[in-house]
């Protein structure tokens, strides 16, 4: 039996295109792959859940030969964004889309899957279909819930993303930091409500937001080294209800995103500091929650990924190119913490959308060669 097809890949991505479901709650995707994967039961392949994260799967194949366990992950879940892509497999979920390309994720991975139990692999496999990568770090969850022990743990673990800007079809990565690590902000500052007409009986919280959102734009311009680069952004500030009215609370939301572990870590301490400020200056209570979970830099390991960029570059039938590090992040840093292992990017073919667009439809011509990409690759690893 051969392994899937670029129309069974297709048909595979636009099943999974149509249902895109939240983190944690990615149910029918779920018993979509749990049924592929009761058709394809061989002898050697293992299936199992994870009680803590209910919509988690993990695969487990057994080697002929095993010397090493290797891991390939992917993510499952969808994003908060209603589809404007006109696609006649658009989502049938209302305000829910595949906007940031796990469907192409999920479609990869499971046509890897596909040719290893048709082609009994050298080593021990381990899949895992993870929930949750857009938010609540799904794979730290998955981590902490001790799934990965025993016959279950892997030597080394390996994962892709996609990526618009890039040729359909295209592998691309580095050694190093490929994405950066992430830590959400959230912030509350809480003063007393008033008459704008007599501001000195109030406490303006407004005005203290203000204040914050200009003196965090230092945070990077004054003490992140320029050569490494960093990210702070407030992308959500809500406060007041009316013009004539001082606002008692301003809540506000953001992001920390930076290259090194070391940066995010000195960030996070100059936004508390600036905050503390605030509230000081401005006489305004402050609530500040700053969430990291499992987004860590994505980093590349070395002796995996230089033999990854070897092996693609020598190989005539894939399209390698060499990549700078983005901002992006991606909550398969913290298992690459914990195993090492290597991210790439997948392009897709799609520069006019990017990632998390509402009009973001990648290019399925893609999905055969990342198949292809990483079964010679894997293949090839397990021969070490």
């Amino acid at each position: 039996m051969p392994d899937l097809t670029a129309q069974e890949l297709s048909t595979i991505r636009r099943d999974l295109h149509r249902i895109p479901e939240l983190a944690l709650h990615e149910t029918r995707t779920h018993d979509y792959i749990m049924g592929l994967l009761k058709k394809w039961a061989v002898p050697f392949m293992e299936v199992r859940g994870v009680d803590a994260v209910p919509t988690a799967i993990l695969v487990h194949l057994a080697g002929t030969n095993p010397v090493r366990t290797v891991g390939y992950r992917t993510d499952i879940d969808a994003l908060p964004v209603t589809e404007e892509t006109g696609l006649d497999f658009a989502s049938t979920i209302p305000g829910q889309m595949h906007a940031c390309g796990h469907d192409v994720h999920m479609t990869v991975a499971l046509g890897v899957l596909r040719h290893f139990t048709l082609n009994q692999p050298k080593d021990n496999m381990v899949f895992f279909f993870q929930p949750a990568e857009e938010n609540d770090y799904g794979g730290k969850r998955v981590f902490d819930a001790g799934a990965f022990s025993g016959k279950w743990r892997p030597d080394e673990f390996y994962g892709l993303h996609d990526n618009p800007e890039l040729p359909a079809g295209q592998i691309a990565t580095r050694m190093g930091t490929l994405f950066a690590g992430t830590t959400e902000i959230h912030l509350t500052f809480t003063g007393v409500s008033g008459h704008a007409a007599f501001p000195h009986t109030a406490n303006d919280a407004l005005v203290a937001a203000a204040a914050f959102v200009m003196q965090v734009q230092t945070v990077v311009s004054r003490n992140v080294d320029p050569v490494r680069g960093g990210v702070v952004t407030i992308g959500d500030l809500h406060a007041g209800t009316i013009g004539n009215v001082i606002a008692g609370s301003a809540h506000l939301d953001g992001t920390i995103r930076a290259f090194r572990q070391v940066d995010i870590e000195m960030m996070q301490k100059r936004v508390r500091a600036i905050a503390d400020g605030v509230g000081a200056t401005y006489g305004v209570g402050v609530d500040l929650n700053l969430i990291q979970g499992g987004y860590m830099p994505v980093e590349n390991a070395p002796e995996q990924t230089a033999d990854l960029i070897q092996f693609m570059q020598e190989d005539a039938t894939i399209d390698f190119a060499d990549i700078a590090p983005a901002m992006t992040g991606e909550d398969f840093g913290f298992l690459l913490q914990q195993f090492p292992g290597t991210m790439v990017w997948l392009g897709v073919g799609d520069p006019g959308h990017p990632l998390h667009s509402s009009k973001m439809s990648p290019n399925e011509d893609a999905l055969l060669p990342g198949v292809n990409g990483f079964v010679r690759f894997l293949t090839h690893r397990m021969a070490e």
